[in-house]
């Protein structure tokens, strides 16, 4: 197979390419988008190395586009020499020398014969974009490469020169040859446009329609200043179809992955007259669309997103990377020099991303998981994968092929595992098919998997039943002809759904049948409605979520979600495509999930029993506990003593006063005097309270708890006979009151008492062994305090004459002597005369 294409900048670095994988058996060709690479060096390949050359292409229309240029090229009609595969669609038999694949495909086949006779070398296209599938096609292939066949040749291709990683990861010894070609031959005039007004994403990512009025003015004015045709990147179809009716009168051809093989052709297909073609990140490195003079770049590509903690999905909105943005002007300078419009300023362009993030990082890991096993190497031990997958989300990927069996408790594989994988489709998907088949039959169960494995509902409302009625009557062509081409592959690939002989499926309404299958697949989005009319939901994963309020599917009591998605900063999810089931359906698709449990809790200071019957975060019953378990109720006490704390239990005065004076002989006397702070007494409850505790059945007992009975407990032995004498309650003064010691943690006891009870009391009293002065308070016969004092003595030389003249006038019925310590120490006021 002679190699033309000789005005292809890559063709110049072929020599050195066939060279590097004749000696070394690995290659990096780095080239930018459209300077051949994806024509060219698989026809060198084939030259120099017989066999069979497989092209690995990270998307269905690039693969497609690629296996006709490469046929054109050598002038041969696809499928003689140069033919294509991809999931349901295939072109060329046992002779081909080249044969283009999508890289889900081709890891589909090293999973079945991982040896691929006959093949001499896989090439990797385009590996800078960073596709789950390519990171780990990349993977096997080393892995086959090094365990299995040393003689097939890998070579991967990459338009950026960041292949460090790329390079270490294809080589086993010693990193793999990177050859590097000449950048496009023609130069790329670059026009700065930014809106007149900015134009943020609004919220849940989607594109102001201002944004869309301002692209389609720039390539008004791009078709009036320049020749050629024009290469408009949005970042998804509902931003073509905008752009598209803006700018009616033009011929604009739209270009995305969804179209038909016959819509595609149309825009990658030059004519006799200008043409826009209006595109997704799809044109952005693996599709040459010929040609192109102008790029208009919106600036804005749609990635998807997993949030894990709620295992929904969703289309994110994002600015894209300067990587990406230099490929996309790129394509404006393929065939002669270009100029490339981008709707942002040069200020923005600084603060973008050098690069966007690898799939890896952000994708469901469900089927790369399962791939994985299957490859005998769970969690991707052993791999040469360019990134680590991220731990909760790999966590989360294999607890699912966990709970549908696909894995056993050490990540292997297990048999069912092996029938999932052979569907071909999402682990979710293809578990609803096996076992939804004999349940609506099988050829209901792959026309809603089809479905669902297509998104081809998207944009046509959330009532799917509805929507795959509209397939069945054929109201959308190209939607029909896919589902059906995947039904029909569903149908080769899972001969195991088929209902078993003699078990037909029970007949259900379509409805029912679609809800039955989207409840398999999806258990955690089973949903019942809030309250009756409402039109949001609460999901049996934990998450709300909520129905246009126009919605024909509003007002159903229970629905299985198929696709929703929650914007950043909102509590509930959207529901994008959903089917009405009943609870019944909803206990039987996802009867794993169902559970009846005794919730014995401590709630708003009060303890809560009640037997609660649940469907994930879905409550079906709720009824009080009549006689709860003694020690669960214990239990939900104590952790509400140890959340609440201790002021929810009813403290007496007299068990205050004891805690107090507690507290006191550990500041003072230390060990073995107990503390008795929050946290010491929370942490020993069951030292102290035990007995209270194991009494308690309800809210109404805690009231009951004698605290101070409790405290008793923690007085040490023998210590605690001398307690009272230690920290005395109270203390007889002069006039013979017993009075009380007010303590206050470590702070020295207080001692309020009128000042005529304490004539003759010369020596300040002490507690704790005499350790501890009592502090005084003398109060006047109003019972303020007219002195503080720790010492007597001192007080009444020279405190006391001035206590006497302020007061004595003021309180004539009670004895002022000059002398109080020959005084006699009284109580009581003068009798009146």
């Amino acid at each position: 197979m002679s190699v033309p294409g000789a005005d292809l900048p890559v063709r110049e670095v072929l020599p050195a390419t066939v060279d590097a994988v004749r000696s070394h058996g690995t290659a990096v060709l780095v080239a930018p988008p459209g300077s051949g690479k994806t024509s060219l060096l698989p026809l060198a390949l084939a030259d120099a190395l017989g066999g069979t050359v497989v092209v690995a292409e990270p998307r269905r229309v690039a693969t497609r586009a690629a296996a006709a240029r490469l046929a054109t090229l050598i002038g041969e009609p696809l499928g003689q020499r140069v033919g294509h595969a991809m999931r349901g669609e295939r072109s060329g038999g046992t002779d081909l020398r080249v044969e283009v694949v999508t890289t889900g495909l081709l890891v589909r086949r090293l999973q079945q014969d991982p040896e691929l006779p006959g093949v001499s070398a896989i090439v990797i296209d385009e590996c800078h974009e960073r596709h789950l599938d390519a990171d780990l096609l990349l993977a096997l292939c080393v892995d086959v490469r090094t365990n299995l066949r040393d003689d097939l040749a890998l070579v991967a291709t990459s338009a950026t020169a960041d292949t460090a990683r790329l390079g270490s990861a294809l080589g086993s010894a010693a990193p793999a040859p990177v050859i590097t070609a000449s950048a496009v031959r023609y130069d790329v005039a670059v026009e700065w446009a930014p809106p007149p007004v900015a134009t943020p994403l609004l919220p849940g990512g989607r594109v102001d329609p201002r944004l869309l009025d301002h692209v389609a003015a720039v390539v008004r004015r791009a078709l009036a200043e320049n020749e050629g045709d024009v290469l408009v990147f949005v970042p998804g179809e509902a931003e073509i179809d905008g752009v598209t009716r803006r700018l009616a009168g033009e011929n604009v051809l739209p270009l995305f992955g969804r179209q038909s093989r016959a819509e595609q052709d149309r825009a990658l297909t030059p004519s006799g007259t200008r043409r826009t073609v209006v595109t997704t990140s799809v044109a952005e490195s693996s599709l040459t669309v010929p040609g192109v003079r102008v790029v208009v770049d919106s600036g804005l590509a749609r990635e998807p997103r997993t949030d894990q903690s709620r295992g929904l999905g969703a289309l994110v909105t994002r600015r894209v990377s300067r990587s990406s943005a230099d490929q996309r002007a790129g394509r404006a300078g393929r065939e002669a020099p270009g100029r490339v419009y981008r709707c942002w300023s040069a200020t923005d362009h600084a603060r973008l991303d050098d690069h966007a993030a690898p799939e890896i990082a952000t994708a469901d890991l469900a089927s790369f998981a399962l791939d994985l096993a299957a490859w005998g190497a769970p969690g991707g031990a052993g791999l040469a994968l360019l990134d680590a997958p991220p731990e909760a989300a790999m966590t989360a990927a294999t607890e699912l092929l966990r709970r549908i069996e696909a894995v056993d408790e050490d990540g292997r594989i297990t048999r069912r595992g092996r029938r999932i994988a052979a569907v071909g489709a999402h682990p979710r998907l293809a578990r609803a098919l096996l076992d939804g088949a004999p349940l609506v039959g099988a050829d209901r169960a792959r026309e809603v998997v089809a479905l669902l494995s297509d998104d081809a509902g998207r944009g046509s409302g959330d009532d799917l039943p509805a929507r795959w009625r509209a397939l069945r009557r054929g109201e959308d062509r190209g939607a029909t002809a896919r589902w059906r081409e995947e039904v029909k592959r569903l149908g080769r690939g899972a001969p195991a759904g088929r209902e078993a002989p003699g078990e037909p499926a029970r007949r259900v309404p379509d409805d029912l049948a679609a809800g039955i299958v989207v409840g398999l697949a999806y258990p955690d989005r089973i949903a019942r409605v809030r309250s009756t009319g409402s039109a949001t939901y609460q999901m049996s994963g934990g998450t709300g979520a909520a129905l246009d309020p126009r919605s024909p599917l509003r007002g159903t009591d229970w629905l299985a979600v198929a696709v929703a998605d929650r914007a950043p900063g909102r509590a509930d999810a959207r529901i994008r495509s959903a089917a009405p089931i009943d609870e019944a359906t909803a206990r039987d698709v996802a009867g794993d999930l169902v559970a009846t449990t005794d919730q014995i809790r401590w709630d708003d200071d009060r303890v809560v029993t009640r037997r609660v019957e649940t469907l994930g975060a879905i409550v079906l019953n709720d009824a009080p506990l009549t006689r709860p378990d003694p020690l669960l109720v214990q239990a939900a006490v104590r952790d509400g003593l140890r959340r609440s704390g201790l002021s929810v239990l009813h403290w007496s005065e007299a068990a205050l006063a004891l805690r107090e004076r507690l507290a006191f002989c550990q500041a003072h006397l230390g060990v073995p005097w107990p503390a008795v702070d929050d946290e010491a007494l929370l942490a020993g409850l069951d030292d102290w309270l035990g007995t209270e505790l194991a009494a308690v059945r309800g809210a109404r007992d805690l009231a009951r708890i004698d605290v101070a009975a409790g405290l008793r407990r923690l007085l040490p032995w023998p210590d605690a006979a001398r307690f009272d004498e230690l920290a005395p309650e109270r203390i007889m003064v002069p006039s013979g009151s017993a009075v009380r010691l007010a303590y206050d943690g470590a702070a020295p006891p207080v001692l309020a008492v009128k000042l005529q009870e304490v004539f003759g009391w010369t020596a300040t009293p002490t507690v704790a062994d005499g350790r501890v002065p009592v502090v005084l308070h003398l109060l006047s016969p109003a019972r303020r305090p007219a002195a503080i004092t720790s010492d007597l003595a001192s007080f009444w030389q020279q405190g006391y004459p001035q206590v006497r003249a302020d007061l004595r006038a003021r309180y004539p019925r009670h004895p002022w002597p000059e002398d109080p310590l020959s005084a006699v120490a009284t109580g009581r006021a003068k009798p009146r005369r």
